[in-house]
């Protein structure tokens, strides 16, 4: 089973994409902060970062940039909502997704099992 790391500040959203994620049938670990995220990249396999980008404490992409050094392996996704930060994320983590909300749930579960080269097998 494909396990993610969801980081991702606000509650909500953080509830929303766990729960749509665990029906699409990944196992989904979700925490506040990337300062929260970083001893679990430590000290478990993720195959998947999946993080907000503004975040308080740490952003999505000084978490992505210890993720790299922590587990190499580990595949990124952002999620934002701002423009600007889209571009920086794309020049500073050229290999990670970068979403922009708003989007659908179908959306991120698309765009993760393309990440892993699987069939869409979701409804959401």
């Amino acid at each position: 089973m494909i396990r993610i790391l969801l980081a991702e500040d606000d509650q909500a959203m953080r509830t929303y994409l766990a729960r749509a994620l665990e029906k699409a049938g990944y196992e989904v670990v979700s925490v506040d902060r990337g300062t929260e995220a970083v001893p679990l990249l430590e000290s478990r396999h993720f195959d998947l970062l999946l993080s907000d980008i503004v975040m308080p404490e740490m952003d999505g992409i000084e978490l992505a940039q210890h993720c790299a050094r922590i587990t190499p392996a580990t595949k990124v996704m952002f999620i934002t909502g701002f423009a600007a930060v889209s571009l920086r994320a794309s020049r500073e983590a050229p290999q990670a997704k970068v979403l922009s909300k708003p989007f659908h749930l179908r959306d991120i579960v698309a765009e993760v099992q393309r990440m892993f080269g699987l069939s869409e097998h979701a409804e959401l």
